[in-house]
């Protein structure tokens, strides 16, 4: 990947400008064209690298402040076919595979869920179960949230662009 590259998908982390030439904008402020942008853009695009744009919501303003992580208790094989039957489910917007820690903690697959309110997240975490025929599980209702930051920051964790 060339610097330029970088330069943009941190541009683009701050979210498109809302202009009416938003590609324009972010030349301007990079020292390039907007065509140029677009078509790093679409080579990050076809690379994988950029999966696609969306609207951030802000959930708490729509009412959505139920949130959840659920541990899930599996291990080997059955961990990996739990994951596959998990993340078919539209309401899992997580969905992970960790190591256990023997003798302390020996959940291994863990999801992410968000409702309305509490009751309605553990109806959905239980149909799921019983769905998947997985019964050893904890659900963690989030009490506060401290920071909230996309999984990877260009400016943070991209090796020296500012």
């Amino acid at each position: 990947m060339e610097p330029p590259d970088l330069q943009v998908l941190a541009a683009l982390e701050d979210g498109l400008p809302l202009v009416h030439d938003p590609y324009g904008e972010i030349g301007r402020r990079l020292g390039m064209s907007g065509d140029e942008v677009l078509q790093r853009v679409q080579k990050l695009r076809d690379a994988g690298i950029i999966r696609r744009f969306r609207a951030r919501i802000n959930q708490r303003l729509l009412g959505i402040t139920a949130n959840a992580l659920v541990a899930w208790h599996c291990k080997g094989q059955a961990a990996e076919q739990a994951g596959t039957i998990l993340s078919a489910f539209p309401s899992i917007t997580h969905c992970y595979e960790r190591m256990p820690v023997q003798g302390r903690w020996d959940y291994t697959l863990y999801t992410v869920h968000h409702g309305f309110s509490r009751e309605e997240v553990q109806e959905e975490v239980r149909m799921i179960a019983e769905r998947a025929g997985l019964h050893d599980y904890v659900v963690l209702f989030s009490i506060d949230e401290f920071k909230r930051v996309p999984n990877v920051r260009i400016r943070e964790n991209g090796g020296g662009i500012g």
